[in-house]
């Protein structure tokens, strides 16, 4: 633009000055402004791309996708292939692509992605031509990976116009977090994580009535409810709550304060690894599983911050892939404790798409969900800190008579003494203490000793 104003400047200017041969050569430059900015135009517009994404192995017709994206483990590789085609009359002459990746997932310390070819090319096209970009990409941490769009770049021969543009929307990819077996959970004790292993039903309490159901054959006479037959006329039987724990609710905290820099993202990565083992521990035992957690959904996240289509440079097109550092979220992720074949799976896929969150601390996740939480399963929870707030939270839990169980993720000495002091005061004995995803499979064979009046664990050192 500011050529153009120039030129058009310079040729009044030459148009009041008489000069003929300044007046031509400014008719030129703006000749050549003109074309060389519908050349340029022209050139980005012609450019369109598409990109194919499968696991290693696979053809791109047999890759199935999980229903936002590819579905993956850690450790499994994907094949990503981008065909840029050049769909007008005219040749392009250079143009810039780059596949872009967010800047998390190449983090040069911890990547979850580990690149093997080259994501960025400068090529050129000619009339109706195509151009195959191939490359890999390496599975090493669970997450919600976004793979693309791809940023393109062309512009004149003399550089005066350079135009961008973003095509190919993005892939996303959905890698599981590790599963780690757990030795040693069948053992009951007097206050386990979990549950005691039950083989058929769960014992009922005949003290404890939940309600009244009418009579149907078998019932015991025991359990006939004379009151309610009596004013019906009909036999009804009483319904028992249970009087053994059944499963767990795993209580996750992710909120980035637990979590400072220097530890991370093992000590992260460490609590989402123990969760989804615990949970698969108790799912192999057919018992209820649930979760619940104050972390930001990955997907969500994008869905709401969406990418910019059309950036005004390259930069812009660069910062549509990015991450957004601050998201604060409204309302914790819940998976509903209760049994099903698919219980684990939709574990797993809430667990691998959690981030770090300024949101909801852990107090005000209790606070919020409390209510959906069932009694008769243990609520154990996952902490990287335990602060005064977060303890009388789970104290709370306990007076309203659940059973209450901690995990605590790699803390130095003062913050294990200052948690272990806050959650005996609130009188939960049942505390471990996590170092290492080596020590997670020996993680419930640490059971309470029945002559102590509480146990503290140290695993992994």
């Amino acid at each position: 633009m500011w050529w153009i104003l120039g030129a058009v400047g310079l040729l009044l200017a030459a148009l009041v000055l008489e000069s003929g041969l300044l007046a031509y050569s400014m008719y030129v430059l703006l000749g050549l402004l003109l074309i060389s900015r519908y050349l340029a135009r022209s050139w980005i517009d012609q450019l369109q791309a598409e990109r194919h994404v499968r696991p290693a192995g696979q053809l791109d017709d047999e890759a199935e996708e999980h229903a936002g994206g590819l579905a993956l483990e850690i450790g499994d590789r994907l094949v990503v292939r981008l065909v840029v085609e050049n769909t007008g009359a005219l040749p392009i002459p250079w143009f810039l692509l780059e596949d872009v990746l967010p800047n998390q997932a190449l983090h040069p310390v911890s990547p979850k992605l580990k690149l093997r070819g080259k994501r960025i090319q400068i090529g050129m096209l000619g009339p109706r031509g195509e151009l195959v970009i191939k490359y890999s990409l390496e599975c090493l941490r669970r997450g919600y990976h976004q793979i693309g769009p791809l940023v393109l770049e062309t512009g004149d021969l003399f550089g005066l116009h350079r135009r961008f543009r973003v095509v190919a929307p993005p892939k996303f990819v959905l890698v599981y977090p590790r599963i780690v077996p757990l030795s040693g959970y069948d053992l009951a004790s007097r206050r386990p994580i979990g549950d005691v292993r039950i083989m058929h039903k769960l014992y009922e309490d005949p003290t404890r009535i939940a309600g009244v159901r009418a009579y149907q054959q078998g019932d015991p006479l025991n359990r006939v409810h004379w009151g309610a037959t009596a004013r019906t006329g009909q036999l009804h039987s009483k319904v028992l709550e249970p009087s053994t724990l059944s499963g767990i609710t795993v209580l996750l905290d992710f909120h980035k304060n637990g979590y400072p820099g220097r530890g991370e993202p093992f000590r992260s990565e460490l609590a989402v690894t123990c969760a989804v083992s615990l949970a698969h521990a108790v799912f192999l035992m057919g018992q209820q599983v649930g979760l619940v957690s104050n972390a930001r959904d990955a997907a969500e996240r994008i869905k709401t911050e969406g990418w910019d289509r059309e950036p005004s440079s390259r930069q812009a097109a660069r910062r549509a892939a990015a991450d957004v550092a601050a998201s604060r979220r409204l309302e914790p992720l819940v998976v509903e404790t209760r049994r099903g074949a698919d219980q684990l799976q939709r574990i797993r896929e809430t667990l691998a798409r959690v981030e770090l969150t300024d949101g909801f601390t852990f107090a005000e996740m209790i606070l919020e969900c409390a209510h959906r939480l069932p009694r008769d399963a243990t609520a154990l929870a996952i902490l990287p800190d335990v602060s005064a707030a977060t303890a009388i939270a789970l104290g709370n839990l306990r007076r309203r008579g659940m059973a209450v169980a901690v995990v605590l993720v790699m803390l130095d000495d003062d913050g294990l003494e200052n948690a272990y002091a806050r959650l005996v005061a609130e009188g939960i004995r049942d505390l471990r203490h996590l170092t290492s995803e080596d020590a997670l499979p020996d993680l419930c064979r640490n059971q309470v000793h029945r002559l102590a009046y509480y146990d503290f664990a140290t695993l992994g050192g």
